[in-house]
């Protein structure tokens, strides 16, 4: 099948990789001319494990190109999947004004065009956008839906760092549309997938992404709280929540349910605050999910009071990324502590091995750069110098040979972020939560 991908970010990035490998031929759509070429020469906008190899192997077989051209990308299609960003407003809805100009875009392509098109939503939306979709391209094309062409909701459940798996092992496919032939067309991209497949109501399948990463935030944050509240009486963390875990038959999945740190990343901030302004809109109470990103932002702040309290000026950071396996920066609580520490007078410097500076491009390069203008003077590229030279260091994410690196420090005050069973013996560890 013919198929084009507005939005070359992350779900746009992995959806031309995989959808490739299935043989489909697939054209990337974006204002941004770096990202054009990127994937114009079938090389990824992100940092992705088996990204980078589909998308060579895509780009080698030409089932893979990019455009600026919007009009003549759904000339050529059959599907367009839009995945642009939909970010908080100052208000704290979801902007849907870039998924409003793409579909602007898509129907000066549907004016030319007499064969019908699916359009399918991966973005994170409000329920009601479908709808909107609608009827802009009815109003401005003067064609009909579920006649001359269809718009379906198929939200994306990709995690940073596991993205390819989770797409061909999703939890389950969701599909939500009034058009029976715009479903059975996006039935049978995901043929390949063993997950279920549900047809739902369009507004179920625009509100599920919202409810499950709003659910996801909270599963964090209560771990932690439970987590401080142990440390303090001198429980056992890890084995309370390993328990409580045990009882998996009312649905509760153990994938969040563990002591850590802050919750970040793009999506879990922005949809539990789309949550909860949907909730204020509706004149309806929520106290508990008012109150999850309050209990985030103390969970940010523990690594500061712990520097703070230990009387240290040198501060090793491993990991800076809101998350292991991407480079993503964006609400990383690690960029938070790194920005606060540095503010505060303390010497800081970070290893993370997956920020180059020359490669992040777009919002994750303009969010880095807003809070630490400065930051290739703290980055090292050695993780041995940056344990050497450190007096506390705060472990935020998994290293091969850390254990080893640190058995000769026996000075090394650490803050362990993550939970590394390896690191718990050492004589200056300390756990942020057990």
């Amino acid at each position: 099948m013919n198929i084009s991908i507005f939005g070359l970010g992350y779900v746009g990035c992995v959806g031309i990789a995989c959808f490739s490998k299935e043989g489909h031929k697939v054209i990337g759509v974006d204002i941004n001319p770096l990202k054009v070429r990127l994937i114009d020469s079938g090389k990824p906008t992100i940092v992705e494990k088996d990204v980078d190899i589909m998308l060579k192997e895509g780009y080698e077989k030409k089932l893979i190109s990019a455009t600026s051209n919007y009009v003549q990308a759904v000339l050529d299609t059959e599907v367009t999947f839009i995945c642009v960003g939909t970010p908080n407003n100052e208000t704290g809805h979801l902007d849907i004004s870039y998924i409003i100009r793409v579909t602007e875009q898509i129907c000066e392509g549907l004016k030319q065009k007499d064969l019908f098109h699916t359009i399918a939503v991966r973005s994170t939306v409000p329920p009601g956008t479908i709808d909107k979709i609608i009827n802009i391209i009815e109003q401005k094309t003067k064609k009909k839906h579920n006649v001359d062409f269809a718009v379906v909701m198929n939200p994306e459940f990709l995690r940073e760092g596991t993205a390819v798996d989770d797409f061909y092992n999703p939890p389950m496919t969701v599909i939500g549309s009034e058009s029976e032939k715009g479903i059975e067309i996006i039935k049978s991209l995901y043929s390949m997938l063993s997950a279920d497949i549900y047809v739902v109501e369009t507004k179920i399948a625009e509100m599920i992404k919202l409810v499950n990463n709003s659910f996801h935030a909270l599963k964090i944050t209560f771990a932690n709280e439970i987590g401080n509240i142990a440390k303090r009486l001198n429980i056992d963390s890890n084995k309370l929540m390993d328990l409580f875990c045990k009882d998996t038959k009312l649905n509760i999945s153990s994938a969040y349910l563990k002591p850590g740190f802050a919750y970040g990343g793009s999506c879990l901030p922005k949809d539990l605050r789309a949550l909860e302004i949907l909730a204020y809109d509706l004149y309806l109470k929520t106290p508990l999910i008012s109150s999850i990103n309050q209990s985030n932002d103390i969970q940010k702040n523990l690594p500061i009071e712990f520097v703070e309290k230990n009387k240290c000026k040198k501060i090793g950071v491993i990991g800076l990324t809101f998350k292991q396996g991407t480079d993503d920066l964006r609400y990383s609580p690690m960029l938070f502590v790194v920005e606060q520490l540095i503010g505060k007078g303390y010497e800081v410097k970070i290893f993370d091995e997956n920020i180059n500076l020359s490669a992040l491009i777009g919002t994750n390069k303009e969010h880095l750069l807003t809070h630490i203008p400065h930051i290739s003077k703290f980055l090292s590229k050695e993780i041995k110098s940056v344990i050497e030279w450190s007096e506390i260091l705060l472990v935020n994410m998994r290293y091969p040979s850390l254990s080893e690196l640190i058995r000769n420090r026996t000075d090394l005050i650490i803050l362990d972020l993550v939970n590394i069973d390896e690191l718990k013996s050492y004589k200056g560890y300390n756990g942020l939560a057990w």
